[in-house]
């Protein structure tokens, strides 16, 4: 089937017997056109599915009025909640947002921006994938001089704007909580080291053990993808050890899920032998059973404050970005998986 030729506002102005220029002005609003003219080419443009080429717009304005967002998934609370937020502020001041995800994939996350800076966006806020070492793409967003905000995953080398909880504290948070319920032996499946949440929530957790004169082990510290699949592995890693832990804490809720499955499936009792802790406060957290400890990350303040960063940008002529965080306190959902009865 061949395609149809886009409309363009010539086809307007042939149609009407007037000038493009005219058209266009019309379409805009402007004073100089008269009523009658505006009702007549608005008429013709929705006859004939007029839509109009922002990017050529965008070209010659310098301005898109969109915004693009790179999340390394959309089925999470945590990002689907923060994206509703950032959108729903950005359309009250006339932005429309495209929404993209990296899958944990750099590759796919490079593609991504690629595509959002051809779209020729006046900004980007983004969350980085887990595979994601190299900042060479999100400094090419830099060099395009526009804005970019970082929330939840980001990197401080890259000297932008981000909003966050504070990670390390979190985990000291967690630690804390687990000891006094009793437990000795706790056992973190974080994480991979080299993003920096991950790794500040691997430095709370072992400074936390030490605070709590508890030993640091090795084997009780695993790093994994923090998906379903993973956090079922590395649960029975764990459950394989000589000596088991009593208290599990996992640094995102679908990772503690999966752990939850196993311990279930194995006929463990949750938490009275074995305490289990997710991050994330994801939808589900409430729903399993038992329910499930949890962190409550903000995401409607980070996806709020993330775009009301970004507006702060939108009259200066040139944009200047240093590194400014924005550190909001996490919040410990405290629910069966970890409150042991004494």
């Amino acid at each position: 089937m061949a395609k149809k030729n886009r409309t363009t506002i010539k086809d307007i102005a042939n149609v009407l017997n007037i000038s493009a220029a005219a058209v266009s002005k019309a379409l805009h609003n402007d004073d100089r056109i008269s009523e009658k003219t505006k009702i007549a080419v608005k008429q013709v443009a929705k006859n004939l599915n007029y839509q109009p080429n922002h990017l050529a717009s965008a070209l010659r304005s310098g301005r898109s009025n969109l915004v693009g967002v790179i999340v390394p998934k959309t089925n999470s609370n945590f990002f689907s909640a923060t994206i509703h937020n950032i959108e729903e502020v950005l359309n009250e001041k006339g932005y429309n947002i495209i929404i993209t995800q990296s899958n944990e994939s750099f590759e796919k996350e490079c593609k991504n921006i690629d595509a959002l800076l051809y779209t020729q966006v006046d900004g980007i806020i983004a969350s980085m994938a887990n595979e994601t070492i190299d900042l060479a793409y999100y400094e090419k967003i830099k060099e395009a001089g526009i804005p970019l905000i970082t929330f939840d995953r980001g990197e401080n080398d890259l000297n932008v704007d981000y909003i966050g909880i504070d990670d390390y504290n979190s985990s000291h948070v967690i630690v804390n909580h687990l000891v006094a319920q009793g437990c000795q032996r706790i056992a973190h499946i974080g994480g991979y080291k080299h993003t920096r949440i991950y790794n500040n929530r691997i430095r709370g957790y072992i400074d936390a053990l030490k605070k709590n004169n508890l030993p640091v082990t090795e084997e009780l510290l695993i790093e994994s993808n923090l998906s379903i699949d993973d956090g079922r592995a590395k649960m029975l890693e764990l459950l394989a050890l000589k000596d088991k832990p009593d208290a599990v804490y996992v640094a995102g809720d679908y990772a503690a899920l999966g752990a939850l499955q196993v311990l279930n499936e194995k006929g463990i009792k949750i938490p009275d032998e074995i305490a289990l802790v997710g991050f994330g406060d994801e939808p589900f957290a409430k729903m399993v059973t038992p329910t499930m400890t949890s962190v409550n990350q903000h995401s409607y303040k980070i996806g709020k404050i993330a775009a009301e960063t970004f507006l702060g940008y939108t009259n200066k002529k040139k944009v200047k970005q240093t590194l400014n965080k924005i550190i909001l306190e996490a919040e410990l959902i405290v629910r069966e998986s970890s409150l042991k009865i004494k």
